[in-house]
């Protein structure tokens, strides 16, 4: 209303149109400022500029095929900034024969991630699973000689690249006993040690975790976690921090996920949620969809309540590409993407836990 007045007030002086047209630019051009302002005050925050701004970083995982998806490339480089490897540093990939190595695969998840200006958490130096058999079918007075030339060959690669190294990952059962997986039998509990002054031998920089699924809440397992946290920094072992997976199920997340964190950080560890997804029994309605908001918005406010807890990791991009329903039938749509890249009311509900 002001510029049509202003309009006809300049045309009844008799102004030209040329001076007309250099004065209406002069009066909209402020106004035009303003609205570009606004649009981009607007747009969407990204998970990763809102983690960084709490101090913690908000990753995701990728393997090989991934990098061929363009959808779940551009949300992953767009969104978060820290990348895991699904499968390329395990062991079965970097080392399928005793002594020849294989870094290719790792190599690519690494140079995305360079590209985006992302982390690496390496994941993982030993594991019971995806282990070739030649490991397992090794003497066990040998298998120190193969873990320790393992860890020391995949860690010296990576070094300087990697934020964080799973060291040991996945030792306990659910009792809170270690495996007795090939490692346990060759050595017993002190592989665990050795693993880790291997690592940091290796990679005195990078930090240095053991990764495990079900130790999130206080019970029997993550009560065997804490007491091997604990010998473990009394013998001068370089741990530094513990890995709740936190592969949930839809209304199931632990009430103690907070506490627990707490007692891990006041021994002086770090912790982290390391592959964060929250499956549901398909099909996904949406009472399931909200409860799975409310999931991933608790745990990453457990997070941000424990000074300690340095990040989050969703375990993979969208529910397309997640590994939920191969592994676990009925169950899916366990991540904030659907299958079409497009955000669930989980993402929402961690942007505004993160304070977006």
């Amino acid at each position: 209303m002001t510029t049509d007045r202003t309009l006809i007030g300049l045309r009844s002086t008799g102004i030209g149109s040329r001076a007309l047209a250099v004065a209406l630019t002069l009066m909209t051009a402020p106004t035009l400022v303003i609205t570009t302002a606004a649009h981009a005050q607007a747009a969407s925050p990204t998970l990763r500029n809102l983690a960084e701004a709490k101090g913690r970083y908000f990753g995701t995982a990728l393997t090989q095929g991934d990098l061929n998806a363009g959808g779940e490339t551009n949300i992953a480089g767009t969104q978060f900034d820290a990348v895991t490897p699904g499968n390329e540093m395990k062991w079965d990939t970097t080392e399928p024969s005793n002594g020849h190595y294989n870094f290719g695969p790792g190599d690519r998840i690494v140079s995305f991630a360079k590209s985006h200006n992302m982390r690496v958490r390496g994941h993982n130096l030993v594991w019971h699973s995806q282990l070739p058999s030649w490991v397992s079918s090794t003497p066990l007075n040998q298998v120190q000689r193969v873990m320790d030339s393992h860890i020391t060959t995949e860690a010296a690669h990576y070094k300087g690249q990697v934020y964080a190294w799973d060291v040991v990952n996945e030792p306990f059962n659910e009792d809170g006993s270690l495996r007795r997986d090939v490692f346990y039998n060759a050595m017993g509990t002190n592989y665990i040690a050795d693993a880790l002054r291997t690592a940091h031998a290796a990679d005195p920089g990078a930090k240095l975790y053991l990764n495990d699924y079900n130790i999130e809440g206080e019970n029997a397992k993550s009560n065997g976690m804490y007491n091997l946290a604990k010998q473990l920094l009394a013998q001068g072992v370089p741990l530094n921090g513990i890995g709740f997976e936190s592969h949930f199920v839809a209304g199931q997340v632990p009430a103690s996920v907070q506490a627990n964190m707490q007692r891990f950080a006041s021994l002086g560890l770090d912790v982290a949620v390391t592959e964060l997804d929250d499956r549901i029994h398909l099909p996904a309605g949406s009472a399931a969809l909200q409860q799975q908001a409310s999931d991933f918005g608790s745990v990453v406010r457990d997070c941000l309540a424990v000074s300690r807890c340095v990040g989050v990791s969703q375990w993979g991009v969208d529910d397309g590409h997640s590994w939920i329903p191969g592994t676990f039938p009925g169950y899916g749509a366990a991540t904030m993407y659907d299958g079409n890249d497009q955000p669930k009311p989980a993402y929402h509900a961690v942007v505004s836990a993160l304070g977006g």
